[in-house]
């Protein structure tokens, strides 16, 4: 329970802060930042679902009205698919900047993905983006640091530390204080913080899309507001063990660039370090050779098809290709497609393997910097993480080879002996659904982001109990 004494110095830290020319100034700076990144945020996130909507518009009708050709130039012609962008992205970009927006889906092919901005922009752009979450990430922290390095070290050296202990508030009242004081202190920042960005939020969003996200953006507000309450536990702990203020401060700015600069850099050095992946052409060169080789190396294409004439003749008793009640040029195609699919299956496979052990490494050093825990859910609640771009690029490949299937299925069954003079029309394009695609649920992110989110609590827990034990044993002389 809150007693008295607590509340007495939560209104006089509240009061002075309030009263603190450095605090009204350093907060209207980080909210003038968070309120510029939330504008480009809107502005970012309406014109990119505005173009990729058109764009979608656009890809699809080109595919109805590509006019009359065999089935399998059609599957060549392709469409693309454009990843949705979740309305919390708005806050966080994640990787998208690094993984890009749309992929191409032919016949034979599993494209990358293309338009990467982070390709098209200045070598500045490689100290990192304006967004909220950087905001949130490295300014917060940075003013709760400067709120509270002298929070028990200066209240020493002015000598009122010794004052208020002698009119019975205990040390941990002090600290309990403090921390409602900063808190109030910081929830006048936050407030408008958190009225803008819903304004941000309501402006971006279609119908229903805000309430669609209240999971998502309620667990990112929890995995913040853990975060922030790290750094005021912290602060507390190293002001009331630190010799002096000056002392303290140093120590946090240490932690502070520790946490928010060095730590994930070195976390990402590291996964490659560890986990390294093929270069695009090494990877490339691994596709084509098992494409000609068979995945055992054994099964050159040659063979393949001649074992598949065989076992096509022999499924319907003929024993003439021009006997046959179906078009073997369809099946044939298909079986390409089947032979590739594996290919392609087996090396992204592993790919993406990689790059899951990758992000595992990294959210398991949330253990030494909790700037690695929030930023990972932050991006997965976000919907701009790898696990995000890994499930869409999953339904894009499975829409692929529904579409390249039955192009080659109406080959199969339609075209008879003209083989490739066969032409399909309108019927067949519009009988392959448009792409659609559902992100997954707040559950299924939480269960991915599961040791991020315990580590973050873990860190809070350490913190508030480091910032009560410092605070029972500070000394009151300078």
């Amino acid at each position: 329970m809150i007693n008295r004494n607590q509340i007495s110095v939560a209104r006089k830290e509240f009061t002075e802060m309030m009263r603190d020319g450095r605090f009204r100034w350093a907060a209207a700076i980080v909210l003038g930042l968070l309120l510029a990144a939330l504008v480009m945020g809107w502005k970012h996130h309406r014109e990119v679902s505005r173009q990729h909507e058109a764009a979608r518009r656009e890809t699809r009708e080109q595919w109805l009205h590509q006019g009359a050709k065999n089935p399998h130039s059609a599957a060549h012609y392709g469409i693309y698919a454009f990843k949705p962008k979740m309305l919390p992205a708005l806050l966080d970009r994640g990787v998208e900047p690094y993984t890009g927006v749309a992929v191409w889906l032919e016949a034979h092919k599993q494209n990358e993905f293309k338009y990467r901005p982070a390709a098209d922009a200045a070598a500045v752009a490689r100290f990192g983006e304006l967004t909220a979450s950087t905001v949130m990430q490295l300014l917060m922290p940075l003013l709760i640091i400067l709120l509270l390095f002298p929070a028990f070290a200066g209240e020493r050296e002015q000598g009122t530390l010794r004052q208020l202990l002698s009119i019975g508030a205990r040390r941990t009242d002090l600290a309990i204080g403090k921390v409602l004081g900063v808190a109030g202190a910081l929830g006048v920042l936050l407030l408008p913080a958190t009225m803008l960005g819903t304004a941000a939020l309501a402006l971006a969003a279609d119908d229903g899309a805000v309430g669609a996200s209240a999971g998502r953006l309620v667990m990112m507000g929890v995995g913040y507001l853990l975060y922030f309450g790290i750094f005021v536990g912290i602060s507390l702990a190293v002001s009331a063990a630190a010799a002096s203020s000056r002392m303290a401060l140093v120590v946090l700015l240490g932690f502070w660039i520790v946490n928010g600069m060095i730590a994930p850099r070195a976390a990402a050095d590291l996964a490659r370090q560890l986990h390294p992946t093929p270069s695009a052409f090494e990877f490339a060169q691994q596709i084509d050779r098992d494409m000609k080789n068979g995945l055992d190396g054994h099964d050159p294409a040659d063979k393949r098809a001649q074992d598949l004439q065989r076992r096509v003749l022999a499924q319907y008793g003929v024993s003439k290709i021009e006997d046959l009640p179906v078009n073997f040029a369809g099946i044939s195609l298909q079986e390409a497609e089947e032979h590739g699919n594996k290919v392609y299956e087996k090396h992204y496979s592993a790919l993406w393997e990689t790059f899951e052990r990758q992000e595992i490494l990294k959210r398991s050093l949330g253990v030494i910097a909790p700037m690695l825990s929030i930023r990972s859910i932050s991006a997965g609640f976000a919907g701009t993480d790898f696990s995000h771009h890994r499930d869409f690029a999953s339904s894009a490949e499975n829409y692929r080879r529904v579409l390249v299937k039955a192009m080659n299925d109406d080959m199969t069954f339609n075209a008879g002996r003209s083989d490739y003079a066969y032409q399909a029309g309108p019927e067949l394009w519009s009988s392959v659904d448009d792409f659609s695609y559902t992100a997954p649920t707040a559950r299924w992110v939480l269960r991915r982001q599961a040791m991020s989110a315990v580590l973050l609590a873990l860190w809070f827990v350490a913190a508030m109990g480091a910032a009560m034990g410092a605070a029972a044993r500070v000394r009151v002389d300078v």
